[in-house]
């Protein structure tokens, strides 16, 4: 509705809830509430105490104080994982966005069979990654087809999970497989709240593709970037079971990533306590990241 010169618009009054009507929202809200602080903030704060103590399970726990985060700097076997860990999400990450990136373009326009390669290309991520690993832990095997395929093309034919160098690229790319079809719906999403005028203005002047993605589609997807920025370094920061399934962190902890090493020390060796403080420490690690991922790709302009 216009409002004509000389009037006034009416003044639209929202009603505050009542205490009775905030009490009865809240009383249906609590229940998932405290499922969410109980499963979800004491297990994380339980993990950052046992940090500094010795326990393990069925002996006493005794405080320790900085004892474990002591270990962990003066333990080869953490900064072995922690490189491991650090190289697997730098490769991860940019190439697990760049696949989403280019897959998201390549779908954002309706055109016939449209719905059906989003849907394939979605697929691996709903695809347990326990089956992915077996099948391949196959694929990179000794016999398998990578191996033929690049005996074929001239390049060194073997199992790359048994090579202390390639079993990091190996298991990236069966990382970047599994997960870049989230990215991808992320993205394509907000591509198509992008308003068609700024695209057609842009065209009108004389801008070719590469200058309409630089300066019109790149710059709105800024903030979806971020988020998928995050997600994955996250995720990555986490890997475990394609770890677990397609190599144990070998050969020789060449894929012996924080995670695993969390793995071993809480439930193979029963040391919580310094199994925390590897925690902690993947923790700390994925926020400094997190943050500097802020100040470059969140930041507004």
């Amino acid at each position: 509705m216009v409002a004509l010169p000389g009037t006034r618009r009416p003044r639209i009054r929202v009603r505050r809830p009542s205490a009775r009507e905030a009490g009865t929202a809240l009383l249906f809200v609590l229940p998932f509430l405290l499922l969410f602080v109980v499963f979800r903030f004491g297990p994380a704060i339980a993990g950052v105490v046992l940090g500094f103590t010795d326990y393990t399970i069925g002996g006493e726990t005794s405080f320790t104080g900085l004892e474990n985060f002591r270990r962990l700097v003066e333990d080869p076997t953490f900064w072995t994982a922690l490189r491991v860990t650090v190289l697997f999400t730098a490769l991860s990450v940019p190439l697990s966005m760049l696949a989403s990136l280019g897959m998201a373009l390549l779908t954002r326009r309706a055109f016939r069979g449209a719905k059906l390669f989003r849907s394939i290309f979605f697929l691996p991520v709903v695809t347990s990654l326990v089956l992915a690993g077996v099948v391949f832990a196959w694929v990179f095997a000794e016999d398998g087809p990578w191996s033929r395929a690049m005996g074929a093309i001239g390049l060194p034919a073997g199992s790359w999970l048994a090579d202390s160098v390639l079993v990091v690229p190996a298991l990236v790319l069966v990382s970047v497989w599994s997960r870049f079809g989230y990215g991808m719906l992320i993205l394509l999403a907000r591509m198509q709240d992008i308003p068609a005028e700024l695209e057609e203005a842009a065209l009108t002047d004389g801008a070719s593709a590469w200058q309409r993605f630089r300066y019109v589609t790149l710059p709105q997807l800024r903030p979806a970037l971020f988020f998928v920025a995050i997600i994955e370094t996250t995720v990555s920061f986490q890997v475990f079971d394609l770890i677990y399934v397609m190599t144990g962190g070998g050969p020789v902890r060449s894929s012996y990533s924080l995670v695993y090493l969390l793995y071993d020390q809480g439930f193979k060796y029963f040391d919580l306590g310094y199994a925390s403080a590897v925690g902690v420490a993947l923790f700390v690690l994925t926020i400094i990241v997190a943050l500097i991922q802020r100040l470059t790709l969140g930041r507004e302009e």
